[in-house]
């Protein structure tokens, strides 16, 4: 899919270009032409020391023709050759089929050139991109670290630190290894704690369970924690809680909890709505106290506005993929208030990971995969 996406847009491109290479090919044509010259049209010289009256009498006397005096004493010979020569010149034949194009023309082998110039370099553009997009995918996401300051953090939550990863999308593709690379990748930042905020799976808890497994060596000192996203509702969700709390994750199901420096709420997703399992703000975050402050996992970033309402200073989400395949990032800009990073709104901070994983064909094409590494920062003196 990925890699006929990439063709149909190089060929358009390609398209796009056929009208200038076209017209640098004729133009070359024609300037080689007009170095060559025009035909000249072969002349009978006098040798040396002979007059050119003396070589008339002689062809007369061959039987040629006999020359024709041009104007200023010039003479020329009136041969069937220069008679077919000037004739052609005055009244040029149609080209016969297979025949060098004329002037400002573009013939069928040029043609059929400029087709396969476009045509071999959009498979080559097409496959490259995706090539590269594939490899970026499968050897597993890079790290970001980002600062977030929070005016409600005390000092001595200052510099804690939440390992962000969204949208794993395990499945047959992106397996048990790719699952323990992000795993690896996590532990080796040393995070305060971590934070997996929705689209862990595709597929059941039946057929995937041993590709989640390498999520019980996650180390935090509080622990993983756990939102549900969209995907888990097309496979299972409640299943797939309990399968991540034996595995030592901690589901946040419209709850919070209360760490040192601050309060850690989580919400269901939207997707959950229609099964009376979708996000709850109110039991989340109504009563708690608003002096301290909140740091929300949701996986999806468009319930901003909720969060804004129930004085959130921190969501985390994910869900975008950062639009994973150019130009898809156009549509998915769109449809959610944040693509990707951090953005205020109001009192509220919301960041977006582009998430570890991809959905559909393991391609990504200017969104590269990332697990973050967020650090909260005290602004109090």
């Amino acid at each position: 899919m990925a890699l006929f996406l990439y063709l149909v847009l190089a060929l358009l491109a390609g398209e796009a270009v056929r009208p200038v290479l076209q017209r640098l090919l004729v133009r070359e044509r024609d300037t080689d032409a007009h170095e060559m010259g025009p035909p000249s049209v072969g002349a009978v010289a006098a040798s040396p020391g002979e007059s050119g009256a003396d070589r008339n009498e002689e062809l007369v006397a061959a039987g040629e023709p006999r020359p024709v005096t041009a104007a200023h004493g010039a003479s020329s010979t009136t041969t069937p050759e220069a008679v077919a020569t000037v004739t052609m010149a005055e009244h040029p034949p149609t080209p016969e089929p297979g025949a060098p194009p004329r002037h400002g023309t573009v013939g069928p082998s040029r043609r059929l050139f400029v087709s396969r110039v476009i045509g071999g370099s959009a498979a080559a553009i097409a496959a490259g991109t995706v090539g590269h997009g594939t490899y970026d995918v499968l050897r597993g996401p890079k790290v970001k670290r980002l600062t977030v300051p929070l005016a409600k953090l005390p000092r001595s939550a200052h510099g804690y630190r939440i390992a962000v990863v969204s949208d794993m999308h395990l499945g047959p593709v992106l397996g048990r290894g790719f699952a323990q690379r992000v795993v690896d990748t996590i532990n080796a930042t040393q995070p305060d704690l971590i934070a997996v905020v929705g689209d862990l799976v595709d597929g059941s808890v039946k057929d995937l369970s041993p590709a989640a497994e390498p999520l019980a060596e996650l180390r935090a000192r509080p622990g993983a924690f756990f939102v549900t996203g969209n995907h888990e509702y097309y496979s299972g969700a409640g299943q797939w809680v309990e399968k991540v709390r034996d595995l030592g994750l901690r589901p946040l199901e419209n709850t919070r909890t209360e760490l040192p420096g601050f309060d850690l709420a989580g919400v269901n997703d939207l997707a959950g709505t229609d099964e009376g399992q979708g996000p709850d703000f109110t039991r989340a975050l109504g009563d708690r106290d608003r002096s301290r402050a909140a740091v929300l996992l949701t996986h999806q970033p468009i319930v901003i506005h909720d969060a804004v309402r129930h004085g959130v200073d921190l969501q985390l989400s994910g869900h975008t993929h950062g639009g994973q395949l150019w130009p898809g990032n156009l549509i998915a800009d769109l449809t959610n208030p944040t693509l990707a990073g951090l953005e205020r709104y109001g009192d509220t901070q919301l960041y977006v990971s582009r998430g570890a994983g991809a959905w559909g064909p393991p391609v990504r094409v200017g969104a590269p995969s990332d697990i973050t590494l967020v650090e909260l920062a005290s602004t109090r003196a």
